[in-house]
């Protein structure tokens, strides 16, 4: 399985939003990873929609909307529009190019926002945040299009991977292939060089890269590319 990279813009120069655009989108990522924050959830504020827009307006790549927000539900018509979702003619159909993720422990009904999300045209992630067990969110598993397992307690940038992390991954992709699915798993959190081969191997398909990608120690393509190296080894030594 090809191990996917999303970088996330929380740690990135906003000052210098469309040109970290394209030098992550030059070095090979993924998805970009934009974390919403609305000062409730998570004590800090981030961004909205306006930002979302701008940023879709300078790169095709999927965008990968990680909203760490009270009540979602109200908010997801906005983030889908300004992504540039569009539900397919004749019904609601998964749109690879935008995946809005919403946290169970902000749903009290996430069966009905999932299909909210859905019925928008895009893939809808469900996020667990650490003290999260995973059965909270088996009952949306078959319809989910991707898992989001956080490696950190939200709202900030640069913290370090919670060992308890790496069996929490393995236990869910146990559960998915059990049910014969091939769900994404995403870790969002404390993702580095020294263990993004460890995340891949216990079952993450996607990586959620801030601070190792973002930083004054080398380049954002030097940074994207020590990445791919550690996966790659993770990939020939299963």
């Amino acid at each position: 399985m090809t191990t996917k990279i999303a970088p996330s813009f929380l740690t990135a120069d906003l000052a210098r939003l469309a040109d970290e655009v394209r030098a992550v989108e030059q070095a090979g990522a993924d998805y970009l990873h934009l974390d919403v924050m609305d000062g409730h959830f998570v004590p800090p504020i981030s961004f909205g929609p306006i930002v979302v827009e701008a940023i879709r307006r300078v790169t095709t790549l999927p965008l990968d909307i990680h909203l760490m927000i009270e009540q979602p539900e109200r908010q997801l018509e906005a983030f889908a529009q300004a992504a540039g979702a569009k539900p397919a003619e004749g019904g609601p159909a998964a749109n690879t190019d935008t995946i809005l993720t919403v946290h169970v422990e902000a749903c009290p009904d996430l069966p009905a926002v999932v299909q909210q999300i859905k019925a928008l045209g895009c893939r809808a992630g469900v996020g667990l945040s650490p003290n999260t067990p995973i059965s909270a969110i088996e009952s949306v598993l078959d319809a989910a299009g991707q898992v989001l397992v956080m490696g950190v307690q939200p709202g900030w940038g640069g913290q370090a991977l919670i060992p308890a992390t790496l069996p929490k991954l393995r236990d869910l992709r146990a559960l998915l292939s059990e049910r014969g699915l091939a769900t994404d798993i995403e870790i969002d959190g404390g993702v580095k060089v020294d263990n993004a081969a460890s995340c891949a191997q216990a079952g993450a398909s996607v990586l959620v890269a801030g601070s190792v990608i973002f930083n004054d120690a080398a380049s954002v393509a030097d940074n994207m590319a020590a990445l791919r190296n550690a996966l790659a080894a993770a990939h020939a030594n299963p």
